[in-house]
Parts: structure tokens; C-alpha cells; sequence
């Protein structure tokens, strides 16, 4: 699952989500693919080797490459989203950090929190929202459909937990 749940070491009543967009190719993975691609697109040439034809071809296949290798990386670049949930004894915060550096904060009460899923019309099927504080935030939206759903039965358990311990 690409989210994990720890407890914070200085408190035993607060607990920390991160959640991170899957990754299904390694970057050791990575260097094997681009490797295996340039190897494979330069099969053919290697019969022309010698001819006119050879240095007419190489420049296209070598665009080819970059082009394949340039576009995986930015989707490298476009999957680095993290977003932690902090859930404090008073407090839950959500703080997500985008791609590009930017940073989009939520803020509630423990009590006045609330978790929803929109099983249609969200953006993706099983949508999971956080409100509170005059606010609806999304949490998770890079995660499958089954995990969006598994997502919010957790947190629903432990919102419900945190607002029967202020009670």
C-alpha cells in the first residue's frame, strides 16, 4: 500500500498518515528499461554501419531515446506528491506537498472532524474527503479505487477513536 501509519516517538496518542502515489518502476528499473530501449531501437542499424543510411537513421532513434527517457522522468517528477494527516489528541492536520513545491495546508478540531467518501461524482470513483473548520479537502486522490475505500474505513475508525477519547 502506498501509505503508511506510524505513531509519533514524543507522544503515544498521536499518529502520523503519509501517503505517496504508487511507483511501479523503480529507478534501478528505469535505467534497465532505457538501457534495453536504446539497445533494441539500434538493433537495425547495426546491419547499416558504414553506409550513408546509418547517419541518416541515428539522429531519429537517438531522439527516439531522449524522448522516451525524458517523458519517464517527468512522470517521475509528476508522482512525487506527499501528504501527511497528523492526528493529535486536539488537532488533525493535513499538509500536502505538491510536485512542483507547493505546499496546501487543512487545520480542525479533533471533535468537529469529519471523513467522507463520494462514491460518484468526484473527480475518481470513491473520492475521500476531510472536513472541518468550514473546509472539504481531498486525501488520497492518486490511490487505486480499493485503497481510496480500505483509506477511508481506516480513517473513519480513527476519526470516531479520536472523538470518543474527547468525550
Amino acid at each position: 500500500m502506498p501509505y503508511e501509519w506510524t505513531k509519533k516517538p514524543s507522544s503515544q496518542t498521536s499518529e502520523q498518515l503519509d501517503l505517496w502515489p504508487f511507483s511501479s518502476l523503480p529507478h534501478r528499473g528505469f535505467a534497465s528499461f532505457i538501457m534495453t530501449t536504446f539497445v533494441l531501437i539500434t538493433l537495425p542499424l547495426y546491419v547499416l554501419i558504414g553506409t550513408i543510411l546509418f547517419w541518416a537513421l541515428l539522429p531519429f532513434l537517438m531522439i527516439t531515446v531522449g524522448a522516451i527517457y525524458f517523458a519517464i522522468r517527468k512522470n517521475f517528477r509528476d508522482r512525487s506528491i506527499i501528504e501527511r494527516l497528523t492526528l493529535d489528541a486536539e488537532q488533525f492536520h493535513l499538509l500536502r506537498q505538491e510536485a512542483n513545491g507547493d505546499q496546501k495546508d487543512w487545520e480542525c478540531n479533533a471533535y468537529w472532524a469529519r471523513v467522507h467518501m463520494h462514491e460518484t461524482g468526484g473527480p475518481v470513483p470513491h473520492y475521500v474527503t476531510l472536513s472541518g473548520n468550514g473546509r472539504e479537502v481531498e486525501i488520497g486522490a492518486f490511490l487505486t479505487e480499493d485503497e481510496r475505500v480500505e483509506l477511508f474505513s481506516e480513517l473513519k475508525a480513527r476519526f470516531d477513536d479520536y472523538r470518543n477519547r474527547l468525550t
